[in-house]
């Protein structure tokens, strides 16, 4: 059985030879023995293991009788050879055969002036190499990854949106949060949508469920060419997102005003397939939504809610992920509320846990 090893002591000291835990055991010259050589004293009585930084037990109780009478014998020490390996002993100029006890604040301070020296020239060197670097920075200019670029501002976004649109042969999928849609963005979206579906590219959006009732989209719907037009919603999606058939755009910023342009082609097949997923899981626009539970007198948004409160989420996020106001959110959970005959929010989510409402939500 070995020792454990213990923190490496840097190499490189700069003057004097100071005791590491490296060297020959059971010296007494002052040279601190190492954890890894042959352990047990004249006595034969073995010496616990443990690692080169460390004091046992025995060493402990001897250090204490040293300090008290003034020394020890030579084989004394040798029983407990990691008192001289961490410098609590020096040998009696008087007297060969015993050895004095040094006091610990002294022995530290042995033990760590190699590590202060080194760390002072390790920092040294930092700034050295800081020092003489800089200066080029302005040489080479900031270094880009062309498969990812940052957009910002949303007259750039929605341009560079636009145009990879004119350019798309294939695909063009695209995930948006919320319900609001005001007219002058879905005029810009449908003038945008109508040359890609006459060239048959195959278009795909996902909105939320709460956009369902904003008569807005309705309207650009129905003033779409159908084509390969497919609308979907879900309850809840993720921050808004473009992919075409080479590039992708995500946006980044809760104003939505600065925006990350993939083209690693193995990032853009990644979020296509995320896309597909989310896909998967979405109500065609057609089809009307399940309005609510075979086992609760709730509606499905009211379902929604109930789980997002009981997962410990506040009116505030519940209201983002649901893709509605704090006031709608609001409203809802006041009805789930007079539903289960809830008297507060605690009260509530108590009810909630025992009604049924999440687990059913849970089982779809």
């Amino acid at each position: 059985m070995t020792a454990k090893s213990g923190p490496t002591v840097p190499e490189g000291g700069t003057t004097g030879t100071p005791p590491t835990a490296h060297g020959p055991e059971g010296g007494t010259s002052g040279t601190p023995p190492t954890a890894h050589g042959p352990e047990g004293g004249a006595s034969g009585a073995p010496h616990p293991h443990h690692g080169p930084e460390e004091l046992c037990e025995p060493a402990r109780r001897l250090y204490a009788d040293a300090l008290q009478q003034g020394g020890i014998t030579a084989a004394e020490a040798d029983r407990v050879p990691c008192l001289a390996r961490l410098g609590l002993l020096r040998p009696d100029p008087h007297d060969p055969g015993r050895l004095l006890p040094v006091p610990a604040a002294a022995a530290l301070t042995e033990l760590l002036a190699p590590l202060t020296r080194d760390i002072h020239a390790r920092v040294a060197a930092s700034a050295a190499l800081v020092e003489a670097l800089t200066p080029l920075a302005p040489l080479t200019g900031p270094f880009d990854d062309p498969a990812v670029t940052v957009i910002q501002g949303k007259p750039a976004i929605q341009a560079a949106v636009a145009e990879a649109g004119k350019t798309a042969r294939k695909r063009i999928l695209t995930l948006h949060p919320g319900s609001k849609r005001p007219d002058v963005m879905l005029e810009q979206a449908r003038q945008s949508a109508i040359e890609p579906l006459r060239r048959g590219v195959s278009m795909r959006h996902l909105y939320q469920h709460s956009a369902r009732y904003n008569m807005n989209l309705k309207q650009y719907v129905d003033r779409l060419p159908q084509g390969d037009l497919q609308i979907r919603t879900l309850e809840q999606t993720a921050e808004r997102m473009f992919v075409f058939d080479r590039s992708a755009y995500i946006s980044i910023s809760p104003e939505r005003d600065v925006a990350l342009c993939v083209t690693h082609p193995a990032l853009v097949r990644y979020l296509a397939h995320v896309y597909d997923v989310l896909w998967a899981g979405a109500t065609p626009f057609g089809e009307p939504l399940r309005t609510s539970s075979p086992d609760a007198p709730v509606t499905a948004v009211q379902r929604s809610i109930a789980r997002l409160l009981a997962a410990g989420h506040v009116d505030d996020d519940i209201a983002r992920r649901m893709g509605i106001s704090v006031r709608t959110c609001r409203s809802h959970i006041a009805r789930l509320m007079q539903t289960l005959g809830a008297t507060s929010r605690t009260h509530l989510g108590a009810l909630l846990i025992g009604s049924g409402i999440v687990e059913a939500h849970r089982r779809d």
